[in-house]
C-alpha cells in the first residue's frame, strides 16, 4: 500500500497554506495497492518531535469506506464527512484538522494511512485516543508519509 499527497512529496516540506501560518486547512492524500480484505482505513497526521509526551497528533480520519482512495484538500472540521467518514478530536481538542505548527526548529509530519478489517465502533467527534485503541487488533496493513515544517515567523497557534 502507498500512501501519497498531491502537497508534498516523501521527506519534503510541506507547503505554508496548510498550517497555521497560511490557511491551516488539510492537504489532500490518496493512496493505492490497498489489500483486498480492507473494509476501512484510518488517516492519522502526528507530529512525534512537539514538546510534550508522545508527540502532537494533528489529524485523524476514521471509518472511511474500503472503496475510497483519496480524501481532498480543506476538509471540513466536522466530525461526519459525508462521502469520507468520521473525524476525531485532535491534541488542541479540535475535531478536524490543526495544521503543522512548530514552536522551534523544523518538526516531522508523519501520515500513516492503516487499512482494517472493519469499521470502528467509536462514535464521529470521538477521542483520538479511543480510535487507536479500537483500532489495535484490525490493522491489515499501513503506509507511511513524511513531511517537515518549520515556522518562518516566531506565530505559535
Amino acid at each position: 500500500m502507498q500512501l501519497l499527497s498531491s502537497a508534498f512529496q516523501q521527506g519534503q516540506p510541506i507547503p505554508v497554506r496548510f498550517t497555521c501560518e497560511g490557511d491551516d486547512i488539510s492537504p489532500e492524500f490518496s493512496w493505492k495497492d490497498a489489500p483486498k480484505e480492507t473494509k476501512s482505513f484510518v488517516l492519522i497526521l502526528h507530529d512525534p518531535d512537539a514538546p510534550r509526551r508522545n508527540g502532537f497528533t494533528h489529524w485523524v480520519v476514521y471509518n472511511i469506506p474500503a472503496e475510497v482512495s483519496r480524501i481532498t484538500e480543506n476538509v471540513p472540521q466536522e466530525a461526519t464527512i459525508s462521502g469520507i467518514g468520521s473525524q476525531a478530536k485532535n491534541d488542541a481538542g479540535q475535531i478536524g484538522y490543526k495544521g503543522p505548527c512548530p514552536p522551534s526548529g523544523k518538526h516531522r509530519y508523519i501520515a500513516r494511512l492503516y487499512a482494517l478489517s472493519a469499521q470502528l465502533p467509536v462514535k464521529p467527534g470521538a477521542a483520538y485516543t479511543d480510535v487507536i485503541t479500537a483500532m489495535e487488533k484490525l490493522v491489515i496493513e499501513e503506509a507511511e508519509l513524511l513531511g517537515t515544517y518549520e515556522k518562518r515567523s516566531g506565530k505559535v497557534a
